[in-house]
């Protein structure tokens, strides 16, 4: 059986197009021109956009911004300078830089590492439905890093970080059922959930569903398989309609 993924991750996902909340028209529209020529490498016509938001104190641009100083992206690379604008965004309950926030305090480099800190942040985050944080927060549950040590809401945060899609969060939730820790142990539903993530393209997912189906070959018959199968498909269905459905309201958000 495949080993569990027990690190925080900040690589997976970590977007420059961020989804908009309910926001003012103007602040909107300069965001989505920053953000514009900032995926396609204009960097100052970025910065021209977001200057002005700053001054405002527009958290969604300060996260921007803050991301540039940290990757050095028209800007010299300047941790400092992202982890203050990480930290304007956050007091103002921006999930995004809270979970950034986190990640530092989780590194311990730009400031005393601090993982009581870092879980009281990916909780907030993870709270605002962010589903990067949702997964953290299920790995500091499950490796107990800042927090008492707890299988069980692990294994929730995970299903709710894996209910929108995150890859690592539908193989972890499938390796939990495998293995029976904070859910029934149940091979089909590690079998249900590896298929998802293989689905998406997750390889280790792909070899681990592999494992399930000969388990189940085993000790069930080839119908309970094709149970199983119809099982992801309508989780997976339901996911991505959720998904669509999300992307319409945040887009008619933005419009208005």
């Amino acid at each position: 059986m495949s080993k569990i993924i027990t690190n925080i991750n900040s690589k997976l996902i970590l977007p420059l197009l961020l989804l908009i909340s309910i926001i003012a028209p103007a602040q909107a529209n300069d965001l989505d021109n920053g953000i514009y020529e900032l995926n396609r490498g204009e960097f100052n016509a970025a910065i021209e956009q977001f200057r002005p938001l700053l001054s405002e104190g527009y958290a969604p641009a300060q996260y921007q911004m803050a991301i540039m100083h940290q990757r050095g992206y028209g800007v010299p690379k300047d941790g400092m300078k992202a982890l203050e604008l990480f930290q304007l965004a956050a007091a103002q309950n921006y999930p995004d830089a809270q979970f950034e926030l986190s990640l530092i305090y989780t590194d311990g480099k730009l400031v005393k590492k601090d993982l009581k800190k870092a879980f009281e942040l990916t909780q907030k985050a993870a709270n605002k439905d962010l589903a990067s944080a949702q997964f953290n927060l299920a790995v500091m549950y499950a490796n107990g890093a800042g927090v008492k040590q707890d299988d069980f809401k692990a294994s929730r945060w995970y299903k709710v970080a894996a209910n929108q899609n995150y890859v690592l969060a539908q193989y972890n939730l499938a390796l939990l059922y495998s293995e029976g820790k904070g859910v029934e142990k149940s091979i089909e539903m590690s079998y249900v959930w590896n298929t998802i993530a293989s689905w998406n393209g997750y390889p280790n997912a792909e070899t681990s569903r592999i494992l399930d189906e000969r388990a189940m070959h085993k000790g069930a018959s080839y119908n309970k398989i094709e149970v199983s199968i119809e099982k992801a498909t309508k989780i997976y269905q339901n996911i991505r309609e959720q998904q669509d459905l999300k992307a319409k309201m945040d887009e008619k958000q933005s419009f208005y």
